[in-house]
């Protein structure tokens, strides 16, 4: 940009706008301190709704529990955690370790991106997620206070962490959690804890959020809501270490996605149909003249062989008489669904998912579906999350034999006492909702 060309962006307007926060954040992790950086104003708007956005919602759902529960940060640690503490602490002390090494080395933005992608994966797109229950629960036991405490302390640590990049906001979060009057740029920055860290554990929870996120996106291919069950997934494993590692996710997992069962399977044989094609590019510095017979005898490789390749990483090839070895990255393998599955592949992890929903799991689904309905309708109503309701429901047949069936499971999520069909709708004591296309009447009775 130039003032010359009159198309400099007026600095003072910026950070009126947008805040010094945002801006800095921005402009360390868009490009490096010594790079040239092309200034986009959406790219605040993103950093904004992204990190600071996806952070102060975060230690929002923090405070709403913990005020409720009236919890106090300096209680007594509790001494053992459950898996899920353990894991996101873990995965801070890594953190950690990596922004100290890339700030020792005066290298800001690859320290800056890691924070980001911890906070939005690892903290409110997982851990913050999956253990909402434990925040809800009514009385204060340990697995509670391990949760308030766990998420007290990676909070407060974050703060730290990005003070350097983002003052204000850092002091504003450290204060709320940790008292006014505490500032954040007057504590010592946070040192590694190496007995909490747990390679093993860390790798376990990544099998788990890689394998939910292929499985997450193979339902949007197809466009079925996560709150419809499916009835299995199938994995195959590449080594007996890989298979207890993923066995030991396996609920996190099929909670995660709502699929009933995880199976595990020798090869992909009868799920995944593989077609392999020659590259070219590779091929040819080794071929040379035997190019087109090699390519040819690629082409025609059976299943098994494919398999083998895959595994292996090069298999030995019969071609006019002699050996030739191929190599993986001499070819391009691709998988293909066939008739009531879906496949995706991802590194060394191949996932297929069964896609026929039997009535029993329509039923289900559409239960769930009532449920995030009636959710919707406390919220606009008033209520608080503690408050306990008699529900009263009215729409077709169909699905209410669906609703009724579920009806301990409905009543158990959105803390209703009685769950009531009513024959005629009161308009002036409740609300209109479309479910499948019909309309459902909710009302507090």
């Amino acid at each position: 940009m130039s003032k010359r060309l009159g198309n400099a962006v007026d600095p003072f307007e910026t950070l009126s706008k947008y805040g010094p926060d945002a801006t800095r954040w921005y402009m360390i992790t868009n490009a490096q301190p010594w790079d040239n950086l092309k200034f986009d104003e959406n790219g605040i708007t993103e950093a904004h709704r992204k990190f600071f956005g996806t952070w102060y919602n975060t230690y929002a759902f923090f405070a709403l529990y913990a005020n409720i529960d009236g919890f106090d940060f300096q209680s007594k640690a509790v001494e053992i955690r459950p898996e899920m503490d353990r894991w996101i602490l873990s995965k801070l002390s890594t953190l950690q370790q990596l922004v100290m090494d890339r700030m020792n080395d005066f290298d800001p933005t690859p320290a800056a991106r890691a924070l980001e992608d911890f906070v939005d994966r690892d903290l409110s797109n997982w851990y913050v997620r999956l253990n909402r229950r434990r925040f809800w629960k009514g009385e204060m036991n340990e697995d509670k206070l391990s949760a308030y405490q766990t998420l007290h302390r990676v909070l407060s640590t974050l703060a730290q962490l990005a003070s350097p990049f983002a003052p204000f906001f850092s002091d504003w979060m450290w204060q709320n959690l940790n008292g006014k009057g505490n500032s954040v740029h007057l504590t010592h920055f946070p040192t590694v804890s190496s007995q909490e860290v747990d390679a093993d554990l860390e790798q376990k929870m990544d099998f788990a959020q890689t394998i939910s996120s292929m499985v997450l996106s193979l339902r949007k291919k197809e466009k079925i809501r996560v709150r419809q069950p499916l009835s299995r997934i199938l994995i195959p494993a590449d080594s007996p270490s890989m298979k207890l590692q993923i066995e030991a996710v396996s609920s996190i997992i099929l909670a995660e996605v709502n699929v009933k069962s995880l199976e595990f399977m020798e090869d992909t044989a009868g799920v995944v149909v593989k077609k392999i094609k020659p590259n070219f590019k590779s091929l040819g510095a080794r071929m040379g003249g035997k190019m087109k017979t090699v390519a040819g005898a690629i082409s025609a490789m059976e299943q098994n062989e494919i398999r083998i390749l895959e595994k292996a990483g090069h298999f030995e090839l019969m071609v006019d008489g002699e050996y030739m070895s191929i190599e993986l990255n001499d070819v391009e393998i691709i998988s293909e669904d066939i008739p009531g599955w879906l496949v995706a592949v991802e590194g060394n992890i191949t996932v297929a998912l069964d896609i026929h929903i039997s009535e029993n799991l329509r039923k289900e689904g559409l239960a769930r579906e009532f449920i995030n309905r009636v959710q919707n309708f406390r919220k606009s109503s008033g209520l608080e999350v503690t408050d306990r309701i008699r529900l009263g429901f009215h729409i077709s047949d169909g699905i209410k034999d669906a609703i009724i069936e579920f009806q301990n499971y409905i009543c158990e999520e959105v803390l209703a006492d009685e769950l009531l069909f009513v024959s005629e709708f009161q308009a002036d004591k409740g609300t209109s909702v479309e479910l499948e296309d019909d309309n459902l009447w909710l009302m507090l009775m």
